[in-house]
């Protein structure tokens, strides 16, 4: 489905422009990195999956030792952790070499994710835990309807431009199918606001964001494309209004000390005597 050669590339580009979006990577990460404030482990070997400069000096701030991944050689250089270029479809770590992984806003280019998970839990340390956030369904919508309404109009079809997202459901069934244990799938909606229209597209580049998917439409858009679409996009307070909707996964790798899930029939209490 996506072109991961155009991922590197894109990721490539944006290690030089960061700096524009650096303040809206380390919010999105510090809210990961919240869920690790309600565990009693302690972690001392991490790895950083795409954190793009947002989590690995959080991680070294806790005291770990990070080794961090990316596509792109360029921004694993400057992610803060051991820099090391690779593929979360093609980790390059021995089974238990990290009792973390943390993958923020990373995942969503990876052609087998399930897969990617599989081996993500591997590369964990039996009890070790990994947390991710991804976009789901309903980020960017309207962007994807204006873009796709407005391309028609002017040429009489349309290509994709914005990534395709997984639901949320779909989300905790892959942790499940992974082999975490105690997975956990949960949704925020995070709304942005801008008063050029432009800069939310200017801001997806700088992240590394732009179209990676294989079908895509390889020729230069047509000059109005962009301004028409960004024009019909809705306005809240006088700003051009944008939605993220991100999943937010924890899961743990299995271990024996871990809760246990009672077996079925084993329950002491009707619930139907409840209700």
């Amino acid at each position: 489905m996506f072109d991961r050669g155009a991922v590197r590339k894109h990721r490539d580009r944006a290690a030089g422009k960061l700096d524009n979006v650096v303040e809206l990577l380390d919010d999105f990460a510090e809210r990961l990195l919240d869920r690790l404030d309600d565990t009693t482990h302690r972690f001392t070997q991490a790895l950083d999956f795409g954190g793009r400069g947002s989590v690995a000096p959080a991680l070294r701030a806790r005291g770990m030792h990070v080794v961090s991944l990316d596509p792109s050689a360029l921004l694993a250089k400057r992610a803060g952790g051991i820099p090391l270029a690779g593929e979360a479809e093609f980790l390059p770590f021995a089974p238990g070499s990290f009792d973390l992984v943390v993958a923020s806003l990373s995942l969503h280019w990876t052609n087998d994710l399930p897969g990617a998970l599989i081996q993500l839990r591997q590369a964990l340390r039996p009890d070790g835990l990994f947390l991710a956030s991804l976009p789901i369904l309903g980020t960017l919508d309207t962007l994807r309807s204006a873009l796709t309404a407005t391309e028609a109009a002017l040429t009489g079809g349309a290509s994709p431009r914005v990534s395709p997202f997984a639901d949320l459901r779909d989300c905790a069934a892959l942790l499940q199918r992974a082999g975490f244990a105690l997975p956990v799938a949960d949704a925020e909606d995070i709304v942005l606001l801008y008063a050029n229209p432009m800069s939310l597209l200017q801001e997806l580049r700088a992240a590394g964001e732009t179209n990676a998917v294989r079908l895509r439409d390889r020729r230069t858009a047509p000059r109005a494309l962009f301004p028409a679409a960004l024009a019909v996009l809705p306005i809240h307070e006088g700003r051009t209004k944008a939605r993220l909707r991100l999943a937010y996964l924890t899961g743990w790798s299995p271990a024996p000390t871990q809760p246990k899930p009672l077996t079925p029939g084993s329950a002491q209490v009707n619930l139907a005597d409840i209700l």
